[in-house]
């Protein structure tokens, strides 16, 4: 008797098809009437085909700026090659659109290349402005680097937004201390040698040891350029500036100093004009090793 229910179940659909009773389409079904929101979408839903008008760069994208010849390049490769890539996007009820997370520089060059859609990946639930952001910036620095105000900006941003320390932020994007604390102090130039170094006329390099002077008279003169046929000031030469006019100050404060004796008679010591912990000891040696490995990578001669 088993046997027999056993077969009659199995056997059961094709007797129903027989008597011309259809059973129900158990597939995931879209609604007839689609949604803004469903409009493009394949049964997967997780990719899909939007149109271009569809689709809106997200107005807080920390890059602001993209080269031209650059997306012009990528416009022609995907003519030749198709898209590659997804564009990821997230639905706004707000303004009725998709807005994109990741992927500004592919949907630039598919309307470059006079395309009327693009191949997308569909961000599925709340996503929060600091979420957005992170994904962003992390983006931008694995495929094309940010001009230097740019991702200082950035980094200030998530720092704000989050309430961390640099030290925090460190940890969540995976970039070294030293490299966020030499980009925020990029923001504390005044806006036209700023402007200067996202044009490319001073180096993130020189501009950070330019930072390290007090007043913004300082910080100009140190990155004027001196001969004529030099293209920006060097890093030797805004150091120079710094160490000198640092050796100008009248007065110096109490603070505390630091040495430590190491092997074949090396010296390294420490010192800062305010009182300090062995935890601070610590950061400024990391950032001290940091910056003896940059000069190593530029060839700067010691001495």
């Amino acid at each position: 008797m088993t046997s027999t229910r056993n077969i009659l179940e199995r056997i059961k659909p094709q007797l129903d098809e027989s008597m011309g009773v259809r059973a129900n389409d158990s597939r995931p079904q879209l609604s007839p009437v689609p949604n803004a929101k469903d409009v493009g979408r394949r049964a997967l839903r997780t990719f899909g085909t939007l149109a271009i008008e569809i689709l809106i760069p997200d107005p807080d994208q920390p890059r602001t700026e993209f080269d031209e010849q650059e997306i012009e390049h990528l416009s022609k490769s995907i003519l030749d090659k198709g898209q590659l890539h997804p564009i990821r996007v997230r639905w706004s009820e707000t303004h009725g659109k998709w807005i994109i997370i990741s992927g500004e520089r592919r949907f630039r060059a598919i309307k470059l290349a006079g395309l009327t859609t693009a191949e997308c990946y569909f961000q599925e639930g709340e996503l929060t402005k600091t979420d957005i952001l992170e994904q962003q910036l992390i983006e931008n620095l694995l495929r094309a680097d940010l001009k230097p105000i740019e991702e200082a900006t950035a980094f200030d941003d998530l720092m704000k937004l989050n309430g961390w320390t640099a030290k925090e932020l460190s940890e969540a994007i995976r970039v070294s201390q030293p490299k966020i604390a030499r980009s925020l102090a990029l923001l504390k130039l005044p806006s036209d040698i700023r402007e200067r170094i996202d044009a490319g006329e001073i180096s993130a390099r020189a501009a950070y040891e330019a930072s390290k002077l007090e007043s913004e008279e300082q910080q100009r003169a140190a990155v004027t350029v001196g001969p004529s046929d030099q293209v920006q000031p060097s890093i030797d030469s805004v150091q120079k500036q710094v160490r000198m006019r640092a050796g100008s100050t009248t007065k110096k404060q109490r603070g505390v100093k630091q040495t430590f004796v190491l092997e074949d008679g090396w010296k390294i010591t420490v010192s800062a004009a305010r009182k300090a912990n062995y935890h601070e000891v610590e950061q400024a040696l990391q950032q001290a090793l940091d910056e003896v490995r940059l000069r190593i990578e530029n060839n700067v001669q010691l001495g």
